[in-house]
This record gives structure tokens, C-alpha cells and sequence, in this order.
């Protein structure tokens, strides 16, 4: 028992939360820190979020500099974890600027973004970029968990065509990369996300699986309840309600993509899911944020990409009163009450990036802290206005603690331009990673 971290039944596997009675020997004292660990023994998790056309800089700027500086009003939604995050002026990504490759400014920075590579400019099969930072940690870390990495989006998936000013749509509708030629491909549906997380055996054992609980309305919980009732009773108090709060917040996930997909049975879920995502924007990122929480929860994986909308992405927000589309607005020349509408956008992405702090501060970690402060989350994007299309002095905030290895609650202007990949570079020490040089990166940045 000592050892186990699984709930199983035919086709399917629930890896469990941080338990007292399977709390892992951590690694204080150890010479060396085992790769993807903090000082305490606990995982470190690394995730990058990333929001697309610019930002309204007058409302994202701080003011001051340290931890007594002043949040613009853009962070109003996550005033609260104020100490939990710091924002950085001065960082920028060189690759995604025009040079002699002219427009496709958004195919650019999305495609730059973690990779601090250039893309070459062509809307054929030749396209040309570099590995992600997501990537490079998981090729050295993704062993020691179930999913080396979770790539997540809420755009479809498009790896071909022409999608802006001679650039194919791979670099716009992928993050992350796992070499220069193959993009990994995000998923934007959350019940194929929820499957990829709790399904297990065989392909056929996947699919009966799923198909069995279409076809009888049963939940993925009917198939593992054995296994937990038995797992139950060799508990403690305090782990018990543990996993009761963990299988009904398992259960709530799935009542909620139950919710918005079309019945019937499915395709093998190795192949496809069904297509059906939620109606409204808010709740279909929600959606997908609660199973990173879960995957990071259960140690799933460590490493995860969130594209919360690419780039050039003409979105309107109609629940927040924006009717225009996003990507036309941001071209605001100066336009005051374009300027206010893509501020409305920001705080809106900012709620969501909100409610994901809250749920990892929320969630205790097998060290007795929280899934926030064993983490490194980047959260930003490659243009910094919309309407200059500049790639200096980019809208990042770091949230998380590093497992003790950052300090939050500060704004740190870098005082001059710093390549964004020096931030990279730096986590990926923090990793375990040892990597010299990463993109254009030019030493591990120090003022985290």
C-alpha cells in the first residue's frame, strides 16, 4: 500500500492526490536533486499560458519597482495573489520581429514564443522553427511521469495551410514544438483531455471503456469503485476525506463535459473524442484549467502548455460587452474606446489566469505546500501592443515560487532589453535541466 498511487478498472487509471499515508521520502539531504524536484522532494511543475494580439499597455504597466510597486488595472481580478507572482518589464524575443521576413507579425509570436527560434516564412510543408522550452524539459524529465508533457488549446488544430501573410497555420495554432519540423499538436477538447488523463490498457480497452459508459450513462467512478472502497478503508481520517473531495471534484469535471458534448458513441479514443466543447469561452478554458490542476495534482505530468487563444484571433467577447472581434481592435491606432474594449479582453483573460492560481494555491502538495508554490508559470504573450506589433518589452508574468527558488510579489524592470529565453533558461536549471544556451538565449536570468 505503501507504494500506490493508482485506482484501476478495465481501461481506465486514476492516479491519486497527494495522500499522508503514501507521502513519498523527500529529498532534503540528498547530494544531488532528482530532475523535476524542489528542495523539499516534492515534483516541480513548469507551465507556460499564453494570450495573443497585445495588450492595452497603459493598463498592464506597474508602477514602481520591487515589492512595493503598484499593479495596473488589468491585474485587478488577481489582486488578491498579488504575492504569488511577479511582473517583468524588458523582456523580448528578437526572432519574432519583422527583420527582412515583413508581415505575419502573429504567425511570428506565436510561433517564437517558447521556442525564441524564427520561423521560416513559408505556407508550405517546408516549415522550419526549433524545439520548444516545454519540450527540451520533457525530453529530460517527461520519464518520471505518466504524461511527459499536456499541450492544451482552446483553437482547433490546424498543421497546414496558409493562415497570415505567407506563413503557414502550423506556427499559429502550435506552442509548443518538439523539433524544428513537428509542432505538438494541442488539445482543445476537453473530454479527449479527460480521456488521456484517466484511460488506461489497451485501445480497445479505452474504447469499451468509453463506450460502455455512453452507452449506460455511467461514470468513469463506477469502474474504479472497488478499487477505492478498498483503498478506503486502509485510510486515514484526514486522507479519506481527501479522496472523497478528489473523486467528486473528478465527477464534477464530468458532469460538466457530459454537459456540453453530443451523445453517442465516440471514435477510439487513441484516434479522436467527440467534438462537442462548451458554448461559452469562460467556461471551456475553466474546463481545461481544472484538468491541468488535475494533471499536476496526480503528478500526471509536469510540464504543460496552455494557448489560451492564438494569435490573430478575431474572438468577440460578448459576455464581457466586446462585439468587436479582438484581432481588429487590437489595430486601435490610438482609438480610445478600442483601447477600452481590448482592456476589458485583458482583465477578462486575467480572471481566468485568476481562477487557475486559486485552484493550485488551493491544492496541497506532498510536502505540506501548496501546487502554486512548487511551480513556475509563465503567463503572457509575444506582442506587447497590438497596434505596433513590438516585440520588446512583452506583457510575461511568472506566478509560483519555484518550490522556494523565486520571489514573487515584486515587479522587476529588467532596466534594459533582456532575450525572454534568459527567463527559460533559468527554469530549466531550476529543473534540472542542464542546458547552456536555449534559443537565442544569452546566460540564465538571476533576478527571479
Amino acid at each position: 500500500m505503501g507504494r500506490r498511487g493508482f485506482l484501476r478498472g478495465v481501461g481506465v487509471s486514476m492516479a491519486l492526490p497527494a495522500l499522508e499515508s503514501f507521502r513519498p521520502l523527500l529529498a532534503a539531504g540528498l547530494e544531488s536533486r532528482p530532475i523535476a524536484t524542489t528542495a523539499s522532494g516534492a515534483p516541480l511543475r513548469m507551465a507556460y499560458m499564453y494570450i495573443p494580439n497585445g495588450v492595452n499597455v497603459s493598463n498592464w504597466q506597474p508602477k514602481g519597482n520591487g515589492a512595493g510597486y503598484e499593479l495596473g488595472s488589468t491585474f485587478a481580478p488577481v489582486k488578491h495573489l498579488k504575492e504569488h507572482f511577479q511582473v517583468f518589464s524588458g523582456f523580448e524575443q528578437v526572432n519574432a520581429t519583422s527583420g527582412k521576413d515583413g508581415p505575419g507579425h502573429h504567425a511570428r509570436g506565436n510561433a517564437t514564443f517558447l521556442t525564441g527560434a524564427r520561423a521560416r516564412k513559408t505556407a508550405g510543408a517546408d516549415i522550419q522553427l526549433g524545439i520548444s522550452i516545454d519540450q527540451v524539459a520533457a525530453m529530460k524529465a517527461g520519464a518520471v511521469t505518466r504524461l511527459p508533457s499536456l499541450e492544451l488549446s482552446t483553437a482547433g488544430v490546424r498543421k497546414s495551410g496558409k493562415c497570415d501573410s505567407g506563413y503557414s497555420c502550423a506556427y499559429q495554432y502550435n506552442l509548443s514544438w518538439r523539433s524544428e519540423t513537428q509542432p505538438m499538436t494541442p488539445e482543445s477538447n476537453p473530454r479527449s483531455v479527460f480521456e488521456r488523463l484517466f484511460g488506461a490498457g489497451s485501445a480497445k480497452e479505452r474504447a469499451d471503456s468509453l463506450g460502455q459508459r455512453y452507452a449506460s450513462k455511467r461514470s468513469l467512478l463506477d469502474f474504479i469503485q472497488n478499487d477505492a472502497k478498498a483503498l478506503h478503508r486502509h485510510l486515514g481520517k484526514n486522507d479519506q476525506q481527501k479522496l472523497d473531495e478528489y473523486l467528486t471534484g473528478v465527477r464534477e469535471i464530468e458532469r460538466q463535459i457530459e454537459k456540453v458534448e453530443s451523445m453517442g458513441l465516440p471514435p477510439d479514443p487513441g484516434v479522436g473524442a467527440p467534438s462537442g466543447k462548451p458554448d461559452s469561452f469562460k467556461e471551456h478554458l475553466r474546463l481545461l484549467m481544472d484538468m491541468m490542476v488535475l494533471a499536476f495534482k496526480t503528478d500526471s505530468t509536469r510540464i504543460s502548455t496552455f494557448m489560451l487563444s492564438h494569435e490573430g484571433s478575431n474572438r468577440s467577447f460578448q459576455e464581457i460587452g466586446v462585439s468587436a472581434g479582438h484581432h481588429s481592435i487590437s489595430h486601435h491606432q490610438g482609438n480610445k474606446q478600442k483601447l477600452e474594449m481590448i482592456g476589458k479582453i485583458d482583465r477578462f483573460y486575467m480572471e481566468q489566469f485568476g481562477y487557475f492560481l486559486d485552484k493550485m494555491k488551493a491544492t496541497e502538495d506532498v510536502d505540506g505546500k501548496s501546487l502554486l508554490h512548487n511551480s513556475m508559470i509563465v503567463y503572457g504573450g509575444c506582442i506587447k501592443d497590438g497596434n505596433r506589433h513590438n516585440n520588446d518589452n512583452l506583457p510575461i508574468v511568472l506566478a509560483g515560487n519555484g518550490g522556494g527558488a523565486f520571489k514573487p510579489g515584486r515587479h522587476v524592470d529588467l532596466g534594459e532589453d533582456v532575450p525572454l529565453t534568459n527567463l527559460y533558461l533559468r527554469m530549466l536549471e531550476e529543473f534540472g535541466v542542464d542546458e547552456k544556451r536555449f534559443g537565442d538565449s544569452t546566460g540564465a536570468l538571476r533576478k527571479v
